[in-house]
């Protein structure tokens, strides 16, 4: 099972495809959130998620740009995305037959 945090940022790596790399994942959750996401936040689960096998990673070639570091990239696995579908299925599960929520009604 996903937490909540590795269920989003494996959406965000997913939409934003092969433009997944570290700063661009945190940027698309501090939007997506709505407030500051901090780097340790978002670089740990990641890890974690790759680990897992869920993520793919490698590193492009150093750039000067970026003062000759290089960028972290990473890309859902079929693991990943298996997991995900299994999180949307479970969502829609538990959603399913319940009336729209109107909250102050």
């Amino acid at each position: 099972m996903l937490t909540r945090m590795e269920e989003l940022l494996l959406l965000v790596v997913w939409r934003l495809q092969a433009d997944a790399y570290g700063l661009a994942v945190r940027r698309r959750m501090s939007k997506l959130l709505g407030k500051q996401v901090s780097v340790g936040a978002v670089y740990v689960p990641l890890e974690r998620l790759a680990k897992k096998g869920l993520l793919e990673t490698w590193e492009s070639e150093p750039t000067q740009e970026r003062g000759g570091r290089r960028k972290r990239f990473y890309k859902l696995t079929p693991k990943g995305l298996a997991a995900l579908n299994t999180v949307r299925q479970l969502h829609e599960q538990a959603w399913d037959g319940l009336p729209d929520l109107a909250f102050g009604h």
